[in-house]
């Protein structure tokens, strides 16, 4: 290290080089390069950028970083917070962090702050201009913030708001001196942490399904015999569930082990026991370290096991006892004060044969705060950054739990239409790439309202196709058959289905599966004989077998459900689209109905 002199140093650093590839080009750490550039005074000076062209002189406080001679920011006296962005937008970190962000923005600035954006990407609100006091146009580094920070001295950092990019910075951030606002790097690694976030609910008595942590290939296969195959596999602190899996067998999990300690090598690899055929939930929240403030439960259309940003969702759920929810409500109170949070908490539940089991919690943003606030009218994201600089929610005079007025519903869209080749059927890795709101004063309504919004076509009219796996073989698929019926839809099923819906006077035609005969499902579908398929795939060779049954749908371009909580909502939908007996409003307008009342 004693051979690198300030000019190769200063080189480096102008031909773009990071303090984290020159420790792996020299062969140290990025903390010894850090240190070694401020020995050497080698440090960044910030450039304000020219939206004039210099035609004019720009006074827009909006910067870049670069190693040159002279810095154009102007450092101001007052109290300041930074607030890091999420990043690049990309499947599981979307926009919906964003909003949080500009939120939090609004929020800081009411309460005097002066408000510093640090971000990346020039296609966010966040990065406007005009949006916060400060812009800095940074990759989310430690680098990065930490020389800002050394510049702007702020009151402290808030890395909850930007998903889970911003998040991963906490620990080293707080190593360096800089103050994190909300809840401690510590107590986000509870959460993020297995065997200590496994060790939390056994304290507080909340049912969790069996999990392990694993470093190795052998303990693996160790962790997943002892807990029973489906287990659900994952990296820890993973983004948009990346490099997330539901495996079937040991050799599956051989697989799986070989790509995933690639993608994220410096953390072990989750082992959890799969729920198959429960149903899934999120409940969105704010803490103060003494009261909770309840934003919303949130009841997920899709199985259990499917990514909750693919997942269809509504709020008021429409198919859970009193006690359900009110457990939901409970376990969701008693982790945000056990892990002290200050802002936003997000827990995500399953519940199956009435007992219901925390999945994960995530103290953060979570990317249903939005749909959340609007459909409830209460500003989470701004309650939560008033929180994080001391305000309580008693303070704030906001109500700690209410019941929704109306019923939203969130429907994903999905890029399958420009990828006829991808897989439709969904699961623990995000696929979306958007969503769409709803709400109205009815399911029917809501749901129809989702569908027609995420550019899918429920059909008013013609035949649908159900097949399912025996545990959806009950007294809902009966309902939701009869419910089709009465709308005057043919039903067409394959073998176990149709045996199952005529011992119940369930009038449909039989048609083979793919690969059991001609005319297959497939071949209906390509003659245009199929209008909306239903189909619940349960275990490895049923989900590999639908891929077909996908791809064909696909190009056909039918709407495929893949649950039979879905497909009730969708006989409402069908019933509301045919009745059509309301019709639009604005938030606005349903919420000042509402304050009326």
């Amino acid at each position: 290290m004693k051979a690198i002199t300030r000019d190769i140093l200063l080189k480096a650093k102008q031909f773009g080089f990071s303090d984290r590839q020159l420790a792996r080009l020299w062969k140290t750490d990025e903390a010894s390069i850090r240190r070694l550039r401020h020995e050497r005074d080698v440090l960044p000076v910030f450039k304000t950028v020219d939206t004039c062209a210099a035609e004019f002189e720009a006074n827009t406080p909006y910067h870049y970083s670069t190693y040159e001679i002279d810095s154009e920011v102007t450092i101001t006296s007052r109290k300041k917070v930074i607030i890091l962005g999420g990043g690049p937008n990309r499947i599981g970190q979307g926009i919906e962090f964003d909003y949080c962000c500009v939120h939090g923005v609004f929020a800081l600035e009411e309460e005097g702050y002066e408000t510093i954006m640090i971000n990346c990407n020039p296609e966010t609100v966040s990065t406007d201009y005009d949006q916060t006091d400060k812009l800095y146009f940074e990759p989310l580094t430690l680098e990065h913030v930490l020389d800002i920070c050394e510049i702007e001295k702020p009151e402290g950092v808030i890395v909850s708001f930007g998903g889970q990019t911003p998040l991963k910075l906490a620990k080293s951030l707080e190593a360096n001196g800089v103050k994190i606002l909300g809840t401690s790097p510590d107590n986000i690694d509870v959460a993020e942490d297995r065997k200590r976030f496994g060790d939390l609910l056994k304290k507080l008595h909340v049912p969790h399904p069996k999990d392990g942590t694993a470093t190795s290939l052998d303990e693996a296969k160790t962790i997943a015999a002892s807990i029973g195959y489906p287990v659900l596999v994952r990296p820890s602190y993973v983004l948009g569930g990346r490099a997330m899996e539901i495996v079937y067998n040991p050799e599956a999990l051989v697989g799986y082990m070989k790509a995933a300690v690639n993608v994220s090598p410096d953390h072990p690899i989750l082992v959890d026991k799969f729920l198959e055929d429960a149903k899934e939930f999120d409940v969105d929240a704010v803490c103060d370290g003494t009261d909770v403030l309840i934003g919303g439960v949130l009841q997920h259309i899709e199985e259990a096991g499917i990514h909750s940003g693919d997942s269809a969702c509504v709020l008021m759920p429409q198919a859970e006892s009193v006690q359900v929810i009110e457990q939901l409500k409970d376990f969701t109170r008693k982790l945000a004060l056990a892990l002290d949070v200050r802002g936003l908490i997000n827990v995500q539940c399953a519940e199956k044969n009435g007992i219901v089991y925390v999945l994960e919690v995530n103290p953060r943003a979570s990317r249903t705060v939005p749909f959340v606030s609007k459909a409830m009218g209460v500003p989470l994201a701004k309650i939560a950054a008033k929180v994080m600089v001391g305000r309580t929610l008693k303070e704030l005079g906001v109500p700690l739990d209410q019941a929704p007025k109306q019923i939203a519903v969130k429907e994903p869209v999905f890029p399958f239409g420009k990828f006829p080749k991808a897989k439709v059927f969904l699961g623990p890795e995000m696929r979306s790439t958007g969503e769409v709101m709803s709400i109205a004063d009815t399911f029917g309504e809501a749901i129809a309202k989702a569908f027609i919004g995420a550019g899918g076509n429920l059909p008013v009219r013609g035949s649908v196709f159900i097949s399912v796996n025996n545990n959806d073989k009950n007294y809902d698929l009966i309902e939701v058959a009869k419910g089709f019926r009465l709308l005057g839809f043919t039903i067409v099923a394959t073998g176990g289905t149709s045996a199952f819906l005529k011992e119940h006077n369930i009038e449909n035609t039989k048609v083979f599966k793919v690969n059991e005969g001609t005319p297959s499902v497939v071949d209906f579908i390509k003659r245009g004989d199929i209008h909306l398929l239903i189909n619940t795939p349960l275990g490895e060779v049923s989900r590999f077998d639908e891929l077909a049954i996908g791809s064909a749908a696909l190009e056909a371009k039918l709407p495929i459900i893949t649950t039979i909580s879905a497909a009730a909502a969708a006989v409402k939908g069908i019933q509301w689209i045919r009745d059509q007996k309301s019709g639009v409003k604005s938030l606005q307008e349903y919420h000042l109905e509402v304050s009326s009342q």
